[in-house]
């Protein structure tokens, strides 16, 4: 059976609407936008017949296409048909041009509205048919990932279509939580080593001292405590993907012999003088500056070189929130796959709260959230009361920073970045008393990393011992 909405203050529309899809379609109404968002949050509707007068009451300072949008973010799949007299078509073509799907006019025509859904339903049927050809590339499992309506993932993923089934080693760029070990591993799925070992490795969570028998193994007796020969994820990889997550943090020396397996595809084990040959293809990732690392002097440029064949950056949620309610499906979804509590739909005053929200943990932290929230909602509805207050009011993280709007945005947006770092930086080594080996394990970044950004900063972690002690 088919849903459809009416928003319109005239009652007697909805049984017009009824006659034109017959018995099998169950019709309601909302008689005004507000009450249309509400009903949009607890059922799935195939059309909204939304009356264009309606629609210009939610205009206020905003434009249509930001009006819909509100109708698009709780279902992305719902066709919207503007209703419109016959003396304002001019606007009503303009919402089209904004974002819905047709308009027609009144008095309500049958005929016309039979015409525009079928026109409408063949454009679905013809739109699914080009996803079908563009999805046939992607294994059934990996579906829902690689769906989006931003167009920086389409180009994200258009770029893994063609870089997957290569050799070429891959640099993933983008910001924590953005998901480039999912990247990584959708590479390699896609790849002529598919069935080979996909073998992934936080740099940034390994010893300084550790990081090159990590990597390449070592011999017995290499260094106190080598009981026994060991080896390394480059061997054991052997004939498939490396991931290398937090390239950025490497020691120098573990550099080199990165890059000596980079140009001849050979390494040696800590403490061994055998050439291995490495057989492998790499995968890394950062969400760091390699390039100014390496005009600073921290990061080689030939291995800069080596690892930037084929970069790919991948753009944080608050620049593709047209995705987030795809996105809260899929979370939702496998959480109810594994819990059976019936929660199938959030609230939409939740979403819109999302929609609002910067995002600073990107992908990762509204996982983390709707998690939380799954676990602590009692009804079959994900609602505000689950969800921490600051993130549905739209506050913030760096609430009362002064915005300079003379500057560019790019410019505005990195001093933003850099204040929310700082502050939680300060607030990290004050809640551990300025110990920096606990700081970095809550941060999830090693001590070298906490002490990179520490100078960076200029905050001393002596400051927090006094104050706690």
């Amino acid at each position: 059976m088919r849903f459809v909405l009416v928003v319109a203050r005239e009652q007697d529309l909805v049984q017009t609407i009824q006659g034109c899809f017959g018995s099998n379609c169950k019709v309601n109404r909302a008689s005004d936008r507000d009450d249309a968002l509400e009903m949009l949050g607890t059922r799935r509707y195939d059309f909204i017949f939304l009356d264009l007068e309606i629609l210009q009451d939610s205009l206020a300072d905003k434009d249509y296409k930001t009006v819909l949008e509100r109708f698009r973010n709780l279902q992305s799949s719902v066709e919207i048909v503007v209703m419109s007299p016959q003396a304002m078509v001019r606007e009503a073509v303009k919402a089209v041009k904004a974002g819905a799907s047709d308009y027609i006019t009144y008095p309500i025509d049958p005929e016309e509205v039979n015409h525009v859904t079928e026109t409408i339903n063949e454009a679905i049927i013809l739109q699914s048919e080009l996803d079908y050809l563009r999805d046939r590339f992607w294994q059934s499992d990996y579906l829902d990932l690689v769906k989006t309506k931003s167009p920086a993932m389409q180009e994200v993923f258009a770029k893994i279509r063609s870089v997957a089934p290569t050799k070429s080693t891959v640099l993933l760029i983008g910001e924590t939580g953005t998901g480039k070990g999912l990247i990584a591993r959708l590479l390699h799925q896609h790849s002529n080593r598919r069935d080979a070992q996909f073998i992934s490795v936080h740099c940034g969570a390994i010893p300084d001292t550790l990081v090159e028998s990590e990597l390449f193994g070592h011999e017995k007796g290499a260094f106190t405590g080598a009981v026994r020969k060991k080896l390394g994820k480059f061997e054991i990889a052997k004939g498939g993907t490396i991931f290398l997550d937090e390239i950025g943090t490497i020691t120098p020396s573990a550099q080199i012999k990165l890059l000596q397996v980079l140009q001849d595809g050979t390494f040696q084990r800590v403490g061994g003088e055998e050439t291995i040959q490495a057989n492998v293809r790499v995968i890394t990732a950062t969400n760091m500056d390699l390039a100014r690392m390496c005009d600073d002097g921290e990061f080689r440029k030939d291995l800069y070189y080596r690892l930037n064949v084929f970069p790919v950056e991948i753009p944080p949620l608050r620049e593709r929130k047209e995705d987030i309610p795809h996105i809260a499906e899929v979370i939702l979804d496998r959480l109810e796959k594994f819990n059976k509590k019936q929660i199938r739909s959030i609230h939409s005053s939740v979403m819109e709260g999302f929609m609002k929200y910067t995002w600073p943990g990107n992908v990762r932290e509204l996982e983390n959230l709707l998690e939380r929230a799954y676990i602590l909602e009692n009804s079959l509805v994900l609602k505000e009361e689950s969800f921490p207050a600051e993130l549905l009011s739209g506050q913030e993280l760096s609430a009362g920073m002064a915005v300079d709007s003379s500057l560019p945005l790019a410019e505005v947006r990195s001093r933003g970045v850099e204040e929310i770092e700082r502050r939680y930086l300060r607030e990290l080594l004050a809640s551990n008393r300025g110990r920096i080996k606990e700081s970095a394990e809550v941060a999830g970044i090693s001590t070298r990393q906490l002490h990179k950004l520490l100078n960076k900063y200029q905050i001393r972690k002596e400051e927090f011992k006094q104050q706690n002690s």
